[in-house]
């Protein structure tokens, strides 16, 4: 129920011609149903110039705001459960494609456009923009800039940071940060794009980004090859950016607990193998006209053949079995959230530990409780979804205390081993305890520090990254 303050506070709104709405579910739940969140009301904003109104007006009266996206956010970053009670502001209407630049490789776009309407307006220009997940019909660019996302093709062309070339920025003062600039090279002072960007709306909102675009590839293949174990994929990777270099887009690792969790409770899916093996990697590689990637792939799965680190594979023959490959890929997230994980995590480490901590991290969790790991994700740049389930036919909930047990096991190993307890979806409210665990005290006092010079009333997305 809103208070006198928020109901005058959502008249002024009014006034000035912005639309708000009462808070529901689609605003105040993620994904996961973890977190359920409150707020006054939602705020939605068509351009910079009412985002900065509505920032100036909430700095001033002390009023807590919840920058939002697409709400696919895993982490809590977008609900806040408790504390005193904020606003939601929506960046749904601001969607516009503002300009594309086709022989720059570039695009500015309003951050509330999602990741799936910028890739259509790259493909029109004949240009690809890589950023790409399962949830890009509804993730939105702000969104994913604030979290620093990176999904299927970090490996060939980084995470959403690597990809922005400008911010455009409403700061907690109200003030518009005017950073749409669409050059390679500035040294004009402190970048604050890279400042705003991860800082998951603790600093201000994202209201438009200017995004590196590139050629398409000429010619992509995709294929399913069994390898041995994690070591044997990496060295799998290696031969083949020997191969090819960089057209390498994607190099995902998928474990048979991924397959038989999509026969459970996704049956329709066709699968890759009749017999899933253990492990298994999926490879994308995309290069221009003189390449035949096929070749390339066959000619990889020969030669790593003949070592045993590859004992199966299944290369594409059409655009629709390439898509049939990436179904498999993209539902296994919706089938761990079907069948309810005891824990979750999303790590990331260096290449060379990867292997050396699954076997620790599955030793100590199996000595725990008779379990199922589900370990998946993007192999080649080191991210791990490392998720663990309760026994088959066992519910979740019966194995709800060994929770914190097993998140602290993965996130120590990942610690010692040089590895980062967040690989990709960031901090929010679920993980606040974890930064202050793992994170280096120096690099705290400075996000302090810069938290407080930026909003010194703390009313940007309270309560996230640092607590």
């Amino acid at each position: 129920m809103l208070n006198d303050a928020d109901t005058e506070f959502r008249q002024t709104l009014a006034n000035a011609g912005i639309t708000t709405r009462d808070t529901s579910p689609a605003y105040t739940e993620e994904p996961r149903g973890k977190f359920h969140g409150r707020a006054g009301f939602v705020a939605c904003p068509t351009s910079t110039d009412q985002v900065a109104a509505i920032v100036r007006h909430a700095n001033d009266n002390r009023v807590g705001i919840l920058p939002y996206g697409g709400g696919t956010g895993l982490v809590g970053g977008q609900i806040a459960p408790d504390g005193p009670l904020p606003f939601i502001l929506s960046l749904e209407r601001m969607t516009a494609i503002r300009s594309i630049h086709a022989e720059e490789n570039a695009l500015v776009t309003e951050a509330g456009a999602t990741l799936a309407q910028i890739q259509d307006a790259a493909a029109e220009a004949n240009r690809l923009f890589p950023l790409s997940y399962a949830s890009k019909y509804s993730a939105r660019i702000g969104g994913a800039l604030a979290v620093n996302s990176g999904g299927l093709n970090v490996l060939r062309y980084g995470t959403a940071r690597e990809l922005c070339l400008g911010i455009e920025a409403v700061l907690p003062s109200g003030d518009v940060l005017h950073g749409l600039k669409r050059l390679r090279k500035d040294n004009t002072g402190y970048d604050l794009r890279h400042l705003l960007i991860g800082s998951e709306g603790t600093l201000g909102v994202i209201t438009a980004a200017s995004l590196k675009l590139f050629p398409k590839p000429a010619k992509t293949a995709t294929a399913f090859l069994a390898v041995r174990d994690p070591s044997a994929a990496l060295t799998l990777l290696s031969m083949l950016k020997d191969h090819v270099g960089d057209a390498v887009s994607a190099f995902e690792l998928i474990s048979a607990q991924a397959f038989a969790f999509l026969s459970e409770v996704k049956p329709d899916i066709r699968q890759p193998f009749e017999a899933p093996p253990p492990w298994s990697v999926l490879v994308e590689i995309g290069t221009g006209p003189d390449m035949d990637p096929e070749t390339a792939l066959a000619t990889i799965f020969e030669a790593a053949s003949e070592p045993g680190l590859v004992t199966d594979g299944r290369i594409a023959q059409s655009g629709t079995q390439q898509a049939e490959f990436w179904t498999v890929r993209e539902n296994v997230p919706e089938a761990n959230r079907l069948i309810g994980a005891v824990a979750s995590h999303d790590i990331a480490l260096p290449l060379s530990e990867i292997a050396g901590f699954m076997e620790e991290a599955k030793a100590q969790i199996t000595a725990l409780f008779p379990c199922r790991i589900n370990a998946f994700g993007h192999l080649g740049d080191g991210n791990l979804h490392y998720n663990v389930f309760p026994p088959k036919g066992e519910p979740r909930y019966a194995y709800k205390d060994r929770s914190q047990e097993v998140t602290r096991i993965v996130h120590d190993l990942t610690h010692a081993r040089g590895g980062s307890f967040s690989a990709e979806h960031g901090v929010g409210r679920l993980k606040v305890d974890d930064l202050k665990r793992y994170g280096d005290p120096a690099k705290l006092a400075a996000m302090r520090a810069i938290k407080q010079a930026l909003d010194p009333m703390g009313i940007m997305n309270p309560g996230a990254v640092l607590g």
